[in-house]
């Protein structure tokens, strides 16, 4: 198969294939430079960034279990004005073919727009990935993606202050997620990513302690793949737009499943962080799949 094949039209950008680094687990891309080649990639989504600098949660941060993981990282992030100053050049010099999306925090509304208005004139901005899975300070503490009014006011105004594209990314827990994403939607979402990580909680053996520093965290890896993939499909359906699938992906198969699903483009995470060339090999492993059905 060749290259040309596995290329993706999305957020009006050419992606040369579907598969990115997810957010969280490649830092913002100057981590993995000298280990996986960030070109044979379609893109990466970058850590999180706040308008704060952020320490983080206490270690320990990360916590493994049989075939999965839970991560309490706490967003910790250098804040937008080192992202702006020291990270977003070197992208621009480093990630070459590979599309850039800037994963945004806050923890109000106004802290997403700040961050979105502050990089919406970087060129190598392909799109934001807005992560309202966190809490609203000004609304008690509730998650912004749970909450539409909330969420399509944050959309809306993310929308106004850029031209590029605004990626919503979805808890695996809401409710009623066709509901949540027809809302942002109709406020300018221009697509998904689905999903983030699972709440969950493990304790030390022998033990009444958490496994984390912070008590709870977010489970991934590959129990989340079938989360992912009903997400996705739902999504996709429901608002005809971009979903980028994310959640337990480890191989070609795994990321084939979210294509089948409505999928446009698929992130891997917990599986790059055990393997860091593991979506190097995911994207030859999808080019073989998808030449066999071809043939």
């Amino acid at each position: 198969m060749t290259a040309t094949a596995l290329e993706r039209e999305v957020f009006g950008a050419r992606f040369s294939n579907p598969v990115l680094l997810a957010a969280g687990t490649a830092g913002m891309g100057q981590e993995v430079a000298r280990v996986i080649d960030l070109d044979a990639l379609g893109g990466l989504v970058t850590k999180s960034v706040s308008v704060e600098p952020r320490a983080g949660n206490p270690a320990p941060r990360v916590a493994e279990m049989r075939g999965a993981m839970l991560n309490s990282v706490g967003l910790a992030n250098p804040g937008l004005e080192v992202f702006q100053r020291e990270v977003l050049p070197w992208l621009a010099q480093h990630a070459g073919r590979a599309r850039v999306l800037v994963s945004v925090v806050g923890r109000t509304v106004e802290d997403f727009v700040a961050v979105v208005r502050a990089l919406a004139g970087e060129a190598v901005v392909t799109a934001f990935e807005l992560n309202v899975s966190c809490p609203n300070v000004k609304a008690g503490g509730v998650e912004f993606g749970a909450d539409e009014a909330v969420l399509a006011d944050l959309v809306r105004r993310a929308r106004d202050v850029s031209d590029r594209a605004v990626v919503v990314k979805l808890s695996p827990v809401l409710p009623d997620h066709a509901r949540m994403a027809t809302r942002a939607a109709e406020a300018g979402a221009d697509g998904f990513t689905a999903v983030n990580t699972l709440p969950a909680l493990l304790y030390d053996d022998g033990a009444v302690k958490p496994r984390l520093g912070n008590g709870t965290g977010g489970l991934s890896g590959p129990p989340l793949l079938p989360i992912g993939v009903r997400v996705t499909r739902i999504v996709s359906k429901a608002t005809g737009k971009p979903v980028i699938g994310t959640g337990g992906i480890c191989s070609g198969r795994d990321a084939l499943q979210y294509l089948a699903a409505g999928a446009s483009l698929v992130g891997v995470g917990t599986a790059a962080l055990a393997d860091p060339r593991a979506p190097e090999r995911i994207v030859r492993e999808l080019a073989g799949l998808l030449a066999g059905r071809s043939s």
